[in-house]
């Protein structure tokens, strides 16, 4: 069985002080819900290490928006600081998007894909996609998808036609500072 990720990431038990936010937005650029989930306090940073890279994900202050394109078959969640530095762009490859209780998720297939503002590009999990495969947890056609997806993706960013990492910053702004009216929802924990 794949695993559903939501956009609100509710059971995140070392977020111990938060507020999320989401909107759907309907643009020239991009189409499908975008969330922001502003990181008030945790019980403790997390790191991730990339190379000789280590980066900070999870902070005091910190915020991740997360994309959730219609249609599509991947997310992305962009990780700022709490200086509003973006720390790193984050891509899960996915089967699909929806929508449940207001909450939009995503069913993840495995692969990553990581970009540093260095412009470094990390593809991660694909021994975590090959045990799927081997455990009879996707088939062959969502095996093949996943790295289709990968593939593209990569591509992208490569040549620089992946709008949505030049996108997060306003996007981020536009949640941050309530500048979008109606089809939004604000919750604090």
């Amino acid at each position: 069985m794949l695993k559903r990720k939501y956009g609100d990431r509710a059971g995140w038990k070392r977020v111990l002080n938060r507020e999320f936010r989401q909107i759907f937005l309907d643009s020239d650029e991009f189409t499908g819900s975008i969330t922001l989930l502003q990181i008030r306090k945790v019980t403790e940073p997390s790191f991730v290490q990339y190379g000789d890279t280590r980066v900070c994900i999870v902070d005091d202050g910190y915020c991740w928006l997360q994309h959730f394109p219609k249609d599509q078959h991947y997310s992305l969640t962009t990780m700022f600081n709490a200086k509003g530095e973006i720390v790193q762009w984050y891509i899960d490859i996915c089967k699909e998007i929806g929508i449940e209780n207001d909450r939009p998720w995503m069913d993840d297939l495995f692969l990553d894909i990581v970009v540093l503002p260095s412009g470094e590009i990390f593809l991660k999990d694909e021994d975590e996609l090959e045990e799927a495969l081997e455990n009879g947890i996707l088939d062959k056609d969502l095996y093949q998808l996943a790295w289709k997806e990968a593939d593209h993706m990569e591509e992208l960013i490569r040549s620089e036609q992946f709008p949505l990492l030049k996108l997060s910053k306003e996007h981020m702004k536009m949640l941050y500072n309530d500048r979008i009216l109606g089809d939004e929802e604000v919750q604090n924990e």
